[in-house]
C-alpha cells in the first residue's frame, strides 16, 4: 500500500508540473492537439499507478516524450501560420451576415440545437440578433450582435469616461503584498492610516484589500 501511496503522489507531482510546462491555455481552452495530449497523460499514468509490477519509468519516459512533442508542436504554432493551420484549424463562419451557413455546420458536425443553445449561452436567445457566428479552433463559439443590438459604449455618447487601469491587491487572506505597494507607491504609514478609516485593528481580519489607480483602497473583512 504504501508503494501505490508513493507511486501515486510521484506521478501526481509530475503531471501538475508538466501540465504547468504546458502553460495556461493547455488548462484553459484546449486546442486539438492539447486535448490528446492531455487524454494520453491520463491514461499513462493510470497504468503504472494502478499496477506495482509495471516500473515507474514505464509512465515517466511516455509522458516527457508527450511534453516534448507538445512544446514542439506549440513551437510551430506560433512561428508558422501554414502550420498553426495544420495543427490547429482555422475558425468556421456558422453565421454570416445574418444568414446560418447550413453548409458548414455540416462540415463541423454542428447542428442547429447546439448553435442555438451556444446563443442563448452567450445571451443572444434570438438567431435574428446575430451579424456573425464564428466557430473558433478550441470549440468555443464567438458572437458578433447586429449593430443596432449591441450594447452602448461611452463612444456612442461621444463620452470620455476616466482611465480606471488594475486594481491591485495590497492584502490577501490577511498577508500584506509588499511588492504591489512598491508598485502603488504607497508604504506601511499610508496603509495604516488607509485601515483606521475602516476600522481595521488587525489585518489578520482582512480577506481582500484592494487599491485602485485613484489610491482608493476598498477594504472586504472576513465573517
Amino acid at each position: 500500500m504504501l508503494i501505490i501511496f508513493f507511486r501515486t503522489l510521484i506521478l501526481y507531482f509530475l503531471v501538475v508540473v508538466v501540465m504547468r510546462i504546458m502553460g495556461k491555455q493547455q488548462i484553459g481552452q484546449l486546442q486539438p492537439y492539447e486535448l490528446v495530449v492531455a487524454i494520453m497523460i491520463a491514461d499513462l499514468v493510470a497504468v503504472p499507478m494502478q499496477n506495482k509490477g509495471i516500473p515507474l519509468l514505464t509512465g515517466i519516459i511516455p509522458i516527457f516524450t508527450l511534453l516534448i512533442s507538445q512544446l514542439f508542436l506549440s513551437y510551430i504554432s506560433m512561428k508558422s501560420l501554414r502550420g498553426r493551420e495544420m495543427i490547429c484549424g482555422k475558425p468556421t463562419v456558422l453565421i454570416d451576415k445574418g444568414k446560418i451557413l447550413t453548409k458548414e455546420l455540416q462540415k463541423e458536425r454542428y447542428n442547429i440545437n447546439d448553435l442555438l443553445e451556444e446563443l442563448r449561452v452567450m445571451g443572444y436567445p434570438n438567431i435574428a440578433d446575430v451579424e456573425y457566428a464564428i466557430l473558433e479552433t478550441n470549440g468555443c463559439l464567438s458572437v458578433i450582435p447586429k449593430v443596432d443590438k449591441r450594447p452602448v459604449t461611452p463612444n456612442d455618447l461621444n463620452l470620455t469616461p476616466q482611465y480606471e487601469g488594475l486594481p491591485l491587491p495590497i492584502i490577501i487572506d490577511g498577508k500584506i503584498i509588499h511588492k504591489n505597494m512598491e508598485m502603488a507607491n504607497v508604504d506601511m504609514k499610508w496603509l495604516n492610516d488607509q485601515l483606521k478609516m475602516w476600522n481595521v485593528n488587525n489585518i489578520e481580519n482582512i480577506i481582500l484589500a484592494s487599491l485602485d489607480p485613484n489610491k482608493v483602497l476598498t477594504v472586504y473583512k472576513k465573517e
